[in-house]
């Protein structure tokens, strides 16, 4: 084998073991699993957001439970599919944002939390109630909002 070959090879070598002991170091062999957090409250809600912005009717629903869970379903069927997924982009589009605050708990399996909708021309209060159900956390009631006065309305300028 000529030694340019040979130069050739153990270069290759070299850097596939430097590029290795890069690897683990970083941990990429490392096959201990970092177990996943339980879902919150937040993150239903959020969720619940995000399929409604997508008009995912299915997904949406699945964030609910009880009673308001049937009062939805029922309004789907009586609208038809592709109304109620139209209907959940449409009241969503306005939303320029969200804030919520940390769940107040109500019981062990149950909790408050108080969610604020920022839209162009006012914001928006609601409180939503929800409840552990296995693992996630499922909306079980939700009172209606209350506009709150802005001191500035989203998106003026500042000088």
């Amino acid at each position: 084998m000529p030694k340019q070959r040979v130069a050739q090879l153990l270069t290759i070598l070299i850097l596939l073991g430097a590029l290795s002991v890069a690897a683990w170091r970083k941990g990429a062999f490392n096959t201990a699993r970092v177990p996943k957090p339980d879902p919150t409250p937040q993150d239903a809600i959020y969720a619940m957001l995000d399929a409604a912005r997508e008009g995912n009717a299915a997904k949406y629903l699945s964030f609910y439970t009880g009673q308001m869970q049937s009062s939805l379903a029922q309004t789907q069927t009586e609208q038809g599919n592709e109304a109620f997924s139209r209907y959940l982009k449409e009241s969503n589009a306005a939303i320029k944002g969200v804030a919520l605050q940390e769940p107040q708990a109500l019981t062990d399996r149950e909790v408050k939390v108080r969610v604020e909708y920022v839209y162009q021309d006012r914001n928006e209060v609601q409180q939503m109630y929800l409840e552990k159900s296995g693992n996630d956390w499922k909306i079980t009631r939700v009172d209606s909002a209350e506009r709150i006065k802005t001191l500035v309305p989203y998106g003026t300028p500042v000088r």
